[in-house]
């Protein structure tokens, strides 16, 4: 297995995206976030690319933003906040390069979600997920804000008011309620999710491609330019909120946890 935080591929027009940090739970810190921009501005730009697997090894599909490394951020005369505010820009950057390509994207989601997790899973056009998949918002629980596209893509998919309970609860989805809210497309049993999801792929890549991916892309543009304004407005308000102490000691302490194991 690759030592690279995110495995990109491209084979007979299929770009097949892999988060690989199974250890971290597939949680994004600077090196993964850097990656996840080139591979997004390569997506975008290659005209081989016709459709995008998205998937992630280990038992969770990602745990959102990597907290320890955050917390170990800033110096120098700039706030950790700062550094914060600059990776969310470069996250969304990559979200925008992909929400607005004509490539269709289908994503595997094998095990847990949370956090700025859902925002990468919702940057895919259908969502497989396992029976065993869970799907959880966590960001108050350490003091923090949605980031990830999560305070856009989410409401988009599940409607305001259960965005807001996902955001403003402890509340963890199973994988059948996150069929019902509308968050994923499609469960099936945990051992069937990544052949149903290339099924799902191939099918864009046999049939008419390039009328699928102008599909998506005219389905996805409605919303692009209040998408933008949300996610900078995003990537503002998380680099303030952890920069304030409330934020900075829930920080430390699950840094200090999660060390430990």
């Amino acid at each position: 297995m690759s030592d690279d935080a995110i495995i990109f591929s491209v084979h007979d027009g299929l770009a097949h995206l892999t988060l690989n940090r199974p250890e971290r739970l597939n949680a994004v810190g600077p090196d993964a976030i850097a990656l996840w921009h080139r591979y997004a501005g390569e997506i975008a730009d290659r005209d081989d690319i016709r459709a995008v697997l998205f998937d992630a090894n280990g038992r969770a599909f990602c745990a959102g933003g990597d907290v320890r490394a955050m917390s170990e951020l800033g110096g120098d005369g700039t706030s950790a906040g700062q550094v914060v505010t600059e990776l969310a820009d470069a996250i969304h950057a990559g979200h925008r390069m992909l929400r607005e390509s004509a490539k269709p994207i289908v994503a595997a989601v094998q095990g847990p979600v949370a956090g700025g997790g859902l925002g990468f899973m919702l940057v895919a056009d259908l969502i497989v997920a396992s029976d065993r998949a869970t799907f959880a918002s966590r960001y108050a629980d350490i003091g923090l804000t949605p980031d990830c596209g999560v305070s856009t893509l989410l409401p988009e998919a599940v409607g305001t008011r259960r965005a807001l309970e996902l955001t403003l609860t402890s509340r963890t989805l199973t994988a059948a309620e996150a069929l019902d809210w509308g968050l994923v497309t499609e469960v099936v049993p945990a051992d069937e999710v990544a052949t149903r999801a290339r099924a799902i792929a191939e099918t864009w890549l046999t049939g008419a491609s390039a009328a699928f991916g102008e599909a998506k892309r005219l389905v996805r543009s409605g919303l692009s330019r209040e998408f933008q304004a949300a996610l900078d407005d995003e990537a503002r308000t998380i680099g303030a909120a952890f920069d304030t102490p409330e934020a900075a000691a829930r920080v430390a302490a699950f840094a200090g946890r999660s060390a430990r194991g």
